[in-house]
């Protein structure tokens, strides 16, 4: 099973070795880097190219490790008792699996999705330590131990909020998506849009990657933003002079609310674009 990138997702030679190394190894993929860089969507790429299933498990700040393995449901079992229900004589019909507990028992090999992990409390990382090492929990309400039938591969996404365990690290093969340059960009437009005008996107691409590089930016457009942009930009059929009119007085690429997410950017460059008409 390897991963040679897809028609749909463009994937650098270093993600591919790191996907076909954590493959080989059948150790957790930790994929690191910049929101909206296609960290949650390099799971379902890969899946595809490898012809295997998709178990994805969302991490809330709520979640907790256990729910991943399994849940008793006691209060269910108790009201069935109550009304005389002849379920309750079998504690399974109780028991709900979790997502680990999916892909052990999978017919396929998975690939396992543990989708923003810096979301959960700090030990939820250290709680699934000994079921991401011996692929196997000990169900305790039935007496049964859930083992892989073979490894299945994991692919946990972070965003870098919180730093993990150093015992959880020690245990993953570790990739930082680094942010797209250019080139790397505009194939990843051509993709997405392969019919957009090319002059389209040189003038947004050389606007978008200046406003990334403007000082004090509290969030940076990223690439799935930047994708947002350019249909926006489409769809409105802006002449191509709006974005090649480099004048100081519109610093603010129009539609720009698809770029800049919050009012302090926003009056960022305002300011730059108000300190501009002075010096002009």
């Amino acid at each position: 099973m390897r991963f040679d990138g897809t028609q749909n997702y463009v994937a650098t030679e270093d993600l591919k070795v790191a996907v076909n190394a954590a493959a080989t190894l059948r150790r957790p993929l930790l994929i690191k880097g910049e929101p909206g860089t296609g960290k949650t969507v390099l799971a379902a790429e890969v899946a595809e190219a490898m012809g295997a299933p998709l178990i994805e498990w969302h991490i809330k700040s709520t979640t907790k490790a256990q729910q991943g393995l399994y849940e008793y449901d006691a209060v269910s079992r108790l009201r069935d008792s109550q009304l005389g229900d002849e379920r309750v004589h079998d504690i399974s019909n109780y028991i709900k699996r979790g997502k680990l507990w999916e892909a052990f028992t999978a017919e396929q090999t998975p690939i396992l999705l543990v989708d923003e992990i810096d979301k959960a409390d700090i030990e939820f990382p250290n709680d699934l330590l000994q079921e991401l090492d011996r692929m196997e929990f000990y169900v305790y309400e039935t007496g049964e131990t859930v083992k892989a039938v073979e490894r299945p591969i994991i692919i946990i996404t972070s965003n870098n909020e919180k730093d993990l365990p150093d015992a959880f690290l020690r245990r993953c093969f570790f990739h930082y998506i680094k942010f797209p340059d250019k080139e790397t960009m505009k194939e990843i437009v051509n993709v997405h849009f392969p019919d957009i005008q090319k002059d389209l996107v040189k003038e947004a691409l050389s606007i978008f990657f200046d406003m990334r590089e403007v000082p004090g930016l509290k969030k940076k457009p990223s690439t799935s933003e930047l994708l947002d942009w350019l249909k926006l930009l489409m769809h409105e059929d802006l002449p191509l002079d709006v974005l090649q009119s480099r004048d100081p007085k519109k610093l603010i690429p129009p539609l720009h609310g698809a770029l800049l997410k919050n009012e302090q950017d926003v009056m960022l460059f305002e300011k730059l674009a108000f300190i501009n008409r002075r010096e002009g």
